[in-house]
């Protein structure tokens, strides 16, 4: 496992709130954080059909555009009964010609799980991928999950894409009742990370 030894790191993400929770999270290891946008870099095409695949497309773009060590993330909904779909695909399913439109994608999951007859619980999981490259080539890579099931119907405003209809283990509220730290405690990309701390920080 390579230890992070440099003192600024480039996360290849555009999203200005996922900017801010990695800077506040690695504010005690003495490391800036800097953004694609800040950087001027494009979002290169996700080719791959798996999370890891996708996640080091932008990593190792990131890095080799810049010089710096690079960290990208690549995360999505994986349902048991649907195979594991949406998976690498969340996104997409959400995409019309007017923009994305999750309200949509979220009735596509409960109408294929309806109309398939799938038992009830809806097992599902989010997953975050966490890649970490370097300008010479070298990553590593950790990967998260937050374990639950699909409800319906949606319930709360807050979060964001599929979180209404997600409910994590051990809890009563879904992603989308819960406020933003307390999401962000125990989500995929919470355990993502504390695995990435563990092992290029600590």
């Amino acid at each position: 496992m390579r230890k992070f030894s440099d003192d600024r790191l480039l996360v290849a993400t555009h999203n200005a709130g996922k900017l801010e929770e990695i800077a506040h999270l690695l504010e005690p290891y003495g490391v800036s954080v800097v953004g694609a946008a800040e950087m001027q870099l494009g979002e290169p095409e996700e080719t791959e059909d798996s999370f890891v695949g996708n996640a080091r497309i932008k990593a190792h773009a990131a890095a080799k555009a810049t010089g710096l060590p690079a960290l990208a993330d690549d995360s999505g909904l994986s349902i048991e009964a649907l195979g594991g779909a949406p998976g690498v695909y969340t996104a997409d399913w959400a995409e019309t010609p007017e923009g994305r439109d999750f309200a949509m994608a979220m009735a596509k999951v409960h109408d294929l799980l309806e109309n398939e007859q799938h038992a009830k619980p809806w097992r599902a999981k989010f997953c975050c991928t966490l890649v970490i490259a370097w300008p010479d080539g070298h990553d590593e890579v950790f990967e998260g999950i937050a374990p639950g099931e699909i409800i319906w119907p949606p319930r709360g405003d807050q979060g964001h894409g599929y979180d209404p209809i997600f409910l994590p283990e051990g809890h009563e509220i879904s992603f989308a009742e819960m406020d933003r730290w307390e999401k962000n405690r125990i989500s995929h990309r919470a355990d993502a990370f504390a695995k990435l701390v563990q092992g290029c920080f600590d």
